[in-house]
C-alpha cells in the first residue's frame, strides 16, 4: 500500500492542523487558543456598519435584534449570537472570518485566521454556555434561600407551611449547588449533594430548638399535632427527635414544656394552671424578703404571681403586718375550673413562704373578699403539685374568711 505524506509546507495550509495525524503541528491548537478580543470585533461591526451607512436602527430592523444590542456588539460588552454570525456578515459584506477576527484579512492568511476563529468561537462559546449555567445554578440558589428564610420569617411556627418552603428552599439550594459541581461522576456529585443535604437540614433543626427553647413557640418540624381541652387547655407537638407541649395555650398562662426524652404523652405531661416560667417557686424564690415593708420588692413578687394578668392595687398594714390585695373584678369571673380559687390558695402559700414578718393577707374583689393568717394556711412544700387537685384547692378554700 502506497503513503502520501504532506510537506511541511502543504501540512501548515491544511484545514486539518492541530490533528494528531500531523505530529509536527500537534500544538498549534494550543497555541493559537487565544481570547476573543470582543471589543475589536465591535469595534469593527460599527466600522463597517458605517462604511454601509446603517444607522444601528437600521441594522437591528434588518438583523431583527433592537438597536441596543447592535450598540452592546460595538461596546464590546456581548458577542453576536452564533445564529447571527452569517446574515451580520452578509449585511456588513464582510467575510465570517473576518467578523470574528474583527480586522480585514488578506487571501493569503485566510487559512490561519480560520483556524484561529474556529478555535476562539468554540471557546467563547463554551465559555458563554458555562456562565449561562452558572447564571441558572446561581438563581435557583438565591431562590432557594429566600423561599428558606420566607419560611422561617414569614409564615407562623404554628403553620404547616413553614416546614413546607423551607424544605422546598432547603431542595432548590441543593440542586443549583448540585449543577455547578465540578465532577463529572453523577455519582459523585449526588453523594456531596446529598451529604450537604443532611448537614444543612441538621442546621435547620438546630435552629427551630433553638427558637423552641429561647423564643417559646411550637416547633417548625414536626410528625403531628394532638389538642386535648381537658382542663388546661393542651398542644402538643410531636418532632421526631422531642415532643413540645403548649400548655394553657392562647391564654395569659400559656407556657411551655420542651421533653427531649420523649416520656410524656399529653395525658400524662404534669401542668400547671399557672405561667410556670413566671410563676413557679423557681423564678419566685428571686423574691425572699425579711420584710413587708419592702413595697419595691413586694409589688415585683405580686407582679410574678397569678391573678396579676388582671390587674391590682395594693396596700401595706405597717402596724400588724398584713397585705390587702385589690383587684378590679369580681371573684366568679374567670373562675372556670376552679381557677379564682386556685390561684388565691397558691398565691397565699408563697406569700407567707417568702415575705417573713407577713400576718395575713386580704383579696378583695369587686363581688366578695377573702382573708387569710399565717396561723391557718399551711406551707405546703408540694403546692406546685397538688394545685390542679379540685378536691385539695376547695379543702384549703375552707381556711379563708370570706364576707
Amino acid at each position: 500500500m502506497e503513503h502520501s505524506y504532506l510537506s511541511q509546507e502543504e501540512s501548515a495550509n491544511s484545514p486539518f492542523v492541530g490533528c494528531s495525524i500531523y505530529n509536527i503541528n500537534s500544538n498549534v491548537l494550543d497555541e493559537r487558543r487565544l481570547i476573543m478580543d470582543t471589543k475589536k470585533i465591535g469595534a469593527f461591526i460599527a466600522m463597517n456598519r458605517k462604511k454601509k451607512g446603517y444607522t444601528q436602527e437600521q441594522l437591528a430592523e434588518k438583523l431583527g435584534v433592537t438597536n441596543k444590542t447592535i450598540s452592546r456588539w460595538e461596546n464590546g460588552h456581548y458577542m453576536p449570537d452564533l445564529s447571527l454570525l452569517e446574515p451580520l456578515s452578509k449585511e456588513l459584506d464582510i467575510t465570517l472570518n473576518e467578523l470574528l477576527a474583527g480586522e480585514e484579512i488578506v487571501k493569503e492568511e485566510t487559512m490561519e485566521y480560520s483556524e484561529q476563529n474556529l478555535i476562539q468561537t468554540i471557546d467563547y462559546t463554551d465559555e458563554k454556555i458555562k456562565n449561562e449555567h452558572k447564571k441558572i445554578s446561581l438563581f435557583i440558589i438565591g431562590i432557594g434561600i429566600f423561599t428558606s428564610l420566607c419560611a422561617f420569617t414569614v409564615f407562623p411556627s404554628e403553620s404547616s407551611w413553614s416546614s413546607i418552603y423551607s424544605m422546598i428552599g432547603l431542595f432548590l439550594f441543593i440542586v443549583g449547588i448540585f449543577r455547578e459541581l465540578k465532577f463529572t461522576s453523577l455519582l459523585k456529585k449526588g453523594l456531596i449533594s446529598t451529604i450537604l443535604f443532611v448537614l444543612l437540614l441538621g442546621i435547620f433543626f438546630i435552629f427551630d430548638y433553638a427558637s423552641v427553647t429561647q423564643f417559646k413557640q411550637p416547633p417548625i418540624y414536626r410528625l403531628t399535632t394532638i389538642f386535648n381541652d381537658d382542663g388546661n387547655k393542651m398542644i402538643e407537638y410531636q418532632n421526631p427527635f422531642y415532643n413540645v407541649f403548649r400548655i394553657n395555650a392562647d391564654t395569659p398562662n400559656e407556657y411551655y414544656l420542651i421533653d427531649d426524652k420523649k416520656q410524656y404523652t399529653i395525658d400524662t405531661v404534669p401542668t400547671s394552671p399557672f405561667n410556670v416560667d413566671k410563676s413557679s417557686f423557681e423564678q419566685l424564690k428571686k423574691y425572699k424578703s425579711k420584710y413587708i415593708g419592702d413595697n419595691s420588692n413586694t409589688s415585683h413578687l405580686l407582679n410574678a404571681l397569678p391573678l396579676s394578668e388582671y390587674g391590682y392595687v395594693f396596700e401595706i398594714d405597717s402596724e400588724i403586718y398584713g397585705l390587702t390585695i385589690n383587684h378590679n373584678y369580681t371573684d366568679w369571673y374567670n373562675n372556670e375550673n376552679l381557677y379564682i380559687d386556685k390561684a388565691l390558695v397558691y398565691n397565699s402559700v408563697f406569700l407567707f413562704k417568702l415575705i417573713d414578718n407577713l400576718e395575713y393577707i386580704t383579696f378583695n374583689f369587686s363581688g366578695s373578699n377573702y382573708t387569710i393568717t399565717r396561723e391557718h394556711c399551711p406551707l405546703n412544700k408540694n403546692i406546685e403539685q397538688k394545685i390542679n387537685d379540685n378536691e385539695f384547692v376547695s379543702d384549703r378554700m375552707k381556711l379563708f374568711e370570706t364576707n
